[in-house]
């Protein structure tokens, strides 16, 4: 019997605390606020944050007078944004009242906009807001048909934030990471082979010789890890597992005020964490006519939906687009060797069963909803809960139909 074909894997996620997770929070919380007063709004804001400073960058149009009131107000969506991640305190080195905030925000380019608005331009439909490619994936490794290591990875993320905020362990600050590490056998997940934490923290778990007491790793491996990995994967959980607890030893500097964050930064948290490929193209702060953001939720949500079809047992998506063209220029599927039924014919039956132009997208998925906030931390993909449109498995029987079975 051949042995088993052995190999790692490691993804990342962070708190909705680290840098560069404020960035993406404040600018999905200015577009939720504009597309909630204006479904028509077309939003691209770009954050930056640093000690004591938030900077609010890019291109707003609004159409109508409530909408303009939020444009007017942003200074305390990103405030209250700040306040909302627990960065409430001016001893941490960066609060939501003391920041100031520069607001850098003009209207879209009428050049972009006429391509972008239906009726207008060459192509009469709504077209793309941007030329690109992305990207959407999915594999059976876990129930949300998520790669295993960063599924995981984020749950404890989330994790890190609930003992936080539910002051189980009061002595955590926002500011944090997580890594996750899977031994595979024969590409099927068998081990967990290491599990890194890195939080910030107040002096109180503090030691004489400047770092972290080994009690309070301890507390983190059973009250933030342990009770993820049991919940999802019991079998691989047992004492062979490597763990690193703040491997600095010390982390009470951080936040915006330990690194500057910038939105779009975490692009690779924010979808596979690394398994399968990325356009290139950040989420947050875009509107939904940015295919950026829209078709690589729907190239997901294909993806996902060819997995629980059982068509294959993991497969990515790219969707392609032109600037001002609604039609994409391509449509490929690629289910590395896992398919049933030929990959062309999936790709035939996906541009059958799915709307694939931008406004079609946006309606399927309902884009136009004030729901992007929850979507900057923690990853878009494999979430629950309703806004989470592009997560639903809806299309199984229309695309088995379609391929004759």
């Amino acid at each position: 019997m051949a042995k088993a074909k052995k190999h790692l894997f490691t993804s990342e996620s962070v708190t909705m605390g680290h840098p560069d997770k404020v960035a993406d929070m404040i600018s999905d919380g200015v577009l939720d606020a504009l597309i909630g007063a204006d479904p028509k709004a077309r939003v691209a804001c770009e954050t930056l944050v640093t000690t004591g400073l938030v900077v609010l960058a890019g291109e707003v149009t609004v159409h109508n007078a409530k909408a303009e009131k939020q444009l007017q107000r942003v200074d305390e969506i990103a405030r209250e944004t700040i306040k909302r991640i627990g960065y409430t305190h001016p001893e941490i080195g960066f609060d939501y009242r003391s920041c100031a905030v520069v607001r850098a925000l003009h209207g879209q380019s009428a050049d972009i906009s006429q391509g972008v608005t239906e009726g207008q331009g060459v192509d009469k439909h709504q077209g793309a807001g941007d030329q690109g490619l992305m990207f959407g994936f999915a594999c059976d490794e876990t129930k949300a048909l998520m790669p295993l290591p960063v599924y995981l990875a984020h749950r404890l993320t989330e994790s890190l934030t609930r003992v936080r905020e539910d002051e189980i362990l009061p002595w955590i600050l926002p500011d944090g990471k997580s890594q996750v590490t899977i031994e595979y056998h024969d590409d099927v997940p068998a081990k967990l082979h290491t599990v890194v934490i890195s939080t910030q923290h107040t002096e109180e778990v503090v030691n004489r010789s400047g770092n972290v007491t080994n009690k309070a790793k301890k507390e983190i491996i059973e009250k933030v890890i342990k009770p993820v990995i049991m919940d999802e994967c019991p079998n691989l959980w047992s004492n062979r597992v490597k763990f690193h607890i703040n491997p600095t030893g010390r982390f009470v500097v951080g936040g915006p005020h330990g690194d500057a964050g910038v939105t779009g930064r975490k692009i690779i948290v924010d979808t596979y964490g690394g398994r399968g490929s990325h356009g290139g193209g950040a989420f947050s702060g875009k509107d939904p006519s940015k295919v950026d953001r829209s078709a690589s939720y729907m190239a997901r949500h294909i993806a996902k939906n060819i997995v629980a079809a059982k068509l294959a047992k993991a497969c990515e998506v790219q969707l392609a687009y032109a600037i001002g063209v609604s039609e994409p220029i391509s449509v490929l599927v690629d289910c590395e060797g896992t398919e049933v039924i030929a990959e062309t014919k999936i790709a035939k039956a996906v541009q059958e069963v799915f709307p694939l132009t931008p406004r079609s997208i946006v309606d399927y998925l309902d884009l136009l909803k004030p729901k992007y906030q929850q979507t900057a931390h923690d990853g878009h993909f494999g979430r629950k809960g309703r806004g989470f449109t592009w997560e639903t498995t809806n299309r199984v029987k229309d695309l088995k139909k379609a391929l004759g079975m």
